[in-house]
């Protein structure tokens, strides 16, 4: 017999990220227990984007003291979008949470996230992002990040001064409506409003990365960002509201 579907599930996009998944995912597990809206009704799936270290010895291991952990593997790297997507397709819950490998999103702002969006009912149309405060990362990320946050907010207009935040929780089915393209977690915001989502973004703690090194290549990011710009921007004058239409 199959087991309930969860209340949530906790997607964790990994590339070389032994070390640090164990604990996050005592992390998860913690904020989520004590959550009463969740519970134990969660599962995390842990998507190993073509690691070459001990990343899914790591996410085996920590399965054993929590049975919600699942765990996806890529043969080779698919990059941050394609394991966010292929985690969301294997997930099982109706509500998704994203989360960085690093530990550089705290989990315990999970259930503040769960508040704003359930606060109104389990089935709001709401994608809930995380706006990190006190950035915790060296100057030239972050100044790389305001610049391009900045332009991207002022083509868009999405509202979102920080879309590179990995925390955000929304419905799956919408998100997997959405066109996919490499880079599309940089621009969630923008389309969850166009797919006639209301968007709302909380302050969230952003914590040093302490073990291992970041996978950010800022030059080839920005370039590729550009052009991931034009083609949303198209997407937008071009896309219709979606509508699926009602059976009668």
């Amino acid at each position: 017999m199959n087991s309930p579907a969860p209340v949530l599930s906790v997607v964790i996009p990994l590339l070389n990220e032994a070390g640090n998944v164990a604990p996050l995912i005592d992390e998860i597990a913690t904020a989520l227990q004590s959550y009463p809206a969740v519970g134990e009704a969660f599962e995390i799936v842990c998507v190993d984007d073509g690691s070459t270290d001990a990343t899914a010895d790591e996410v085996k291991r920590a399965r054993q003291s929590c049975p919600q952990v699942r765990l996806v593997r890529h043969p080779r790297r698919l990059g941050m979008s394609g394991a966010i997507r292929n985690g969301v397709r294997h997930a099982r819950a109706y509500w998704i949470m994203t989360i960085d490998g690093d530990r550089q999103n705290d989990p315990a702002d999970a259930p503040r996230l769960c508040a704003l969006a359930w606060s109104k009912g389990m089935e709001r149309k709401v994608l809930v992002a995380g706006i990190r405060v006190n950035r915790r990362d060296t100057l030239g990320k972050r100044l790389a990040s305001r610049f391009a946050n900045g332009i991207r907010k002022f083509l868009l207009d999405d509202n979102c001064p920080d879309t590179g935040c990995s925390l955000k929780l929304f419905q799956r089915d919408t998100y997997l409506d959405l066109p996919f393209f490499n880079g599309l977690h940089r621009f969630m915001p923008a389309l969850f409003s166009l797919y006639g989502h209301e968007t709302v973004f909380t302050p969230v703690n952003d914590r040093p990365r302490k073990v291992g090194v970041s996978k950010s290549d800022f030059a080839g990011r920005a370039i590729k960002g550009l052009f991931d710009m034009i083609g949303v921007i198209w997407l937008i004058q071009r896309t219709p509201a979606p509508d699926k239409g009602r059976e009668e």
